[in-house]
């Protein structure tokens, strides 16, 4: 697969992650942290705010990993 579209579909892919990781990660603060206080909503949103990462980190590897076809 050529490198330009990999790019396409890794950033295609990328601002979905962002936009359905922010929303399940509000729904589950709505649904479980209405009664919790200040340090367990803070904790809960730094470490929302970084799990998030991981899946980014393996769609941005596969985007500039060179095609098996290119090192021929």
């Amino acid at each position: 697969m050529p490198v330009r579209v990999k790019k396409l579909i890794g950033t295609v892919l990328l601002v979905l992650l962002v936009i359905v990781y922010a929303l399940i990660a509000t729904m589950v603060a709505v649904a479980q942290l209405s009664q919790s206080g200040p340090v367990t909503h803070l904790l809960f949103f730094f470490l929302s705010g970084l799990l998030w990462i991981l899946p980014a980190m393996w769609i941005i590897k596969w985007m500039v990993k060179p095609s098996k076809t290119a090192s021929r």
